[in-house]
Formats: structure tokens, C-alpha cells, sequence
């Protein structure tokens, strides 16, 4: 297999794994490596993969559903609780019900088993980019009521921007941030906006 190079214009993402079967852990790894990204750190249960988080504070942690000691689920609850780093979940086609716990559990995205290495890219950049996206809205509030709030809004509008306007998800983010910076209003006074008038010079069927 060919070796990705890594962008230039940034260092390598850092990925930490957990993952208890070890031949799939080792595969991981490499195709993370031929992806251009840093593999840091590697566990084979959660209670490992949280220590290994804390103390490597990666870009990335990547998490198994099935382990042993402390499952995946509960490792990406408490990863994503402390906003030490997005979380990918690794999935059965069988574990299929898990996915929506491991939401609710703070996970960004997830890949259903068997992947290939042509579906870690995309799973990893969307990770990331909600992450950041989670980050920005906790910076801009305090309150945690308010926090959900301003959350459930920029997800409804992001929705709505998509569809109208054929923008991505994270396009989708940008679009309310900048509108919120030239009027000078709160990300979830934007999505608000958009949510009850819809996108500003369409129309709504």
C-alpha cells in the first residue's frame, strides 16, 4: 500500500485506539499511519483508553464498543464528558442499537465493521469537526440549560441550511458563525432566525 503524505501546512492529527482484539487494533493502526495520522497511543480495554486520553490529550480517540474492564460507551462518555478530545466508535453491523447510546454517550461519528480504509477519513473529519463546532458553542455560553439550547437550535438550523442551500454540515456551522460575527448576534439567535424565518433571499416551498 502507498503512504499517504501529510499535509504540509499541519502536523500530523494525533489518534489514540482502543480496541481489544489485537489484529483489528493493529490494522487500525496502519491504516491510520498510511492515512497521514500520528497513532499516540493504543489500549486494548476503556479504563486504558480514558488514562491514555488524559495523558496523551490527543486529537482523536478512536473506541470499540465491546471491551473489556470498562465497554467503549462508557469510555466515550467520559472522553467527550471532559472535552478532552472527539470520539469515533467502532461498531458490529450487529451492534447497530448501540450507535444511538454512543451519541448520547458524547461520540461524534462512528464506523460499522468491517471498514476500509477509504471510510476512516471521512468518520475522522467529521468527528473533528463537530467537536470543534461543540467547542466554539461552549465558549460563546456559560449556562449548561442555555448551552443544550443554543445546540438543539444550531442543529435545527444546520438541517435547514443544508437542505435550502446544499451547504454540508460543517458549511452548514460556518454559514451561522459568520452570520453571527456581521450582525453581531449569538450563534443561536442565527439559528433561531433560521429556524423560524428560514435562509434569508429563498424561498420556503
Amino acid at each position: 500500500m502507498t503512504q499517504s503524505v501529510p499535509s504540509p501546512q499541519s502536523t500530523p492529527r494525533t489518534v489514540v485506539i482502543a480496541e481489544d482484539e489485537t489484529l483489528i487494533r493493529m490494522d487500525l493502526a496502519e491504516m491510520l499511519v498510511e492515512e497521514g495520522y500520528d497513532v499516540v497511543g493504543q489500549a486494548g480495554d476503556g479504563q486504558k483508553a480514558i488514562e491514555l486520553a488524559e495523558e496523551l490529550r490527543p486529537d482523536l480517540v478512536i473506541l470499540d464498543v465491546k471491551m473489556p474492564v470498562l465497554d467503549g460507551i462508557a469510555a466515550a462518555e467520559a472522553i467527550a464528558g471532559r472535552r478532552i478530545a472527539p470520539v469515533v466508535m467502532l461498531t458490529a453491523f450487529s451492534q447497530r442499537d448501540l450507535v444511538e447510546r454512543a451519541r448520547e454517550a458524547g461520540a461524534m461519528s462512528y464506523l460499522v465493521k468491517p471498514f476500509s480504509q477509504g471510510d476512516l477519513v471521512p468518520a475522522i473529519e467529521m468527528a473533528v469537526s463537530r467537536f470543534a463546532e461543540i467547542t466554539q458553542l461552549e465558549s460563546e455560553v456559560t449556562d449548561l440549560k442555555e448551552r443544550l439550547e443554543t445546540r438543539k437550535a444550531v442543529d435545527r438550523a444546520k438541517g435547514i441550511l443544508q437542505e435550502q442551500l446544499g451547504l454540508t454540515e460543517a458549511d452548514a456551522f460556518r454559514w451561522i458563525q459568520k452570520t453571527a460575527m456581521d450582525l453581531r448576534l449569538s450563534m443561536r439567535q442565527v439559528a433561531e432566525g433560521v429556524v423560524t424565518h428560514g435562509v434569508p433571499g429563498t424561498t420556503s416551498s
